[in-house]
């Protein structure tokens, strides 16, 4: 009698595991792997958390003191209404004034007296001045020549007053260009010699029984004419705070 034919093995697919192996756990599951971040997503330390908190709680510590620094002056300014003082000319005079021509150069010699006239605009404070150097001039670019310096002594100045300041300088025998001096005489003669009177001191205020601070100060009174001086005028100076 013939064989029955035989059945063809089947062949098992690729990765196939047998559920019966004693290899292999029913309901066993492999762990999964942790996940790999990147350093941008690790915990920082609370060091770095710390300085932060301090960093925020200073910025608040100095916007609120800056706050209230705003504040008060704010209430300063609209409680006191503060004014610069005012400056001006008030006289100019020139009680000698020679040109000498010398073999060997031109010479000037003149005595000037300048009244400054210095006024305390404000109602609710008082201004304190400490000593003061007072520069005076005549002519201008380069014909400018100095005649000297004379320092105030220090002075204070009460709410709403004013008061005069008398300046003297000379020069003695000061040599100049030929043509400067010859140019300075003949604006002389016609009364229309620039005039300039400079003047460096320190300022402090008065509030209230207290002395607050003192600043520099400079003031510059520049191209005045005897003229305009002798006509009444009384031009208003140039002031410029913190510069001395």
């Amino acid at each position: 009698m013939s064989e029955p034919p035989l059945k063809p093995v089947l062949q098992k697919p690729p990765g196939y595991k047998d559920p019966n192996s004693p290899g292999v756990q029913p309901g066993f599951r492999p762990r999964p792997r942790k996940p790999v971040l990147p350093p941008s997503f690790h915990p920082k330390k609370k060091s770095s958390s710390c300085c932060r908190v301090c960093c925020c709680c200073f910025c608040i510590f100095f916007l609120i003191l800056f706050l209230l620094l705003v504040i008060c002056g704010a209430v300063f300014y609209l409680w006191f209404d503060p004014k610069l003082p005012g400056f001006h000319v008030q006289s100019f005079r020139i009680s000698r004034f020679n040109v000498t021509k010398k073999p060997d150069g031109t010479y000037l010699d003149a005595a000037t007296t300048t009244r400054i006239e210095v006024k305390n605009p404000n109602a609710k404070m008082t201004y304190y001045y400490g000593d003061t150097a007072v520069d005076v001039s005549i002519g201008e670019g380069g014909d400018e020549t100095e005649l000297g310096t004379t320092t105030v002594p220090e002075f204070s100045l009460g709410k709403q007053k004013t008061t005069s300041l008398k300046v003297e300088t000379k020069a003695s025998n000061k040599l100049v260009v030929d043509g400067v001096g010859d140019r300075l005489q003949t604006r002389y003669r016609s009364k229309s010699l620039p005039v300039n009177v400079e003047a460096r001191t320190k300022v402090g205020l008065g509030v209230a029984g207290l002395k607050i601070g003192m600043v520099g100060l400079t003031v510059k009174c520049d191209g005045i004419t005897m003229k305009e001086l002798e006509g009444g005028d009384m031009p208003k100076c140039v002031i410029n705070v913190l510069r001395w």
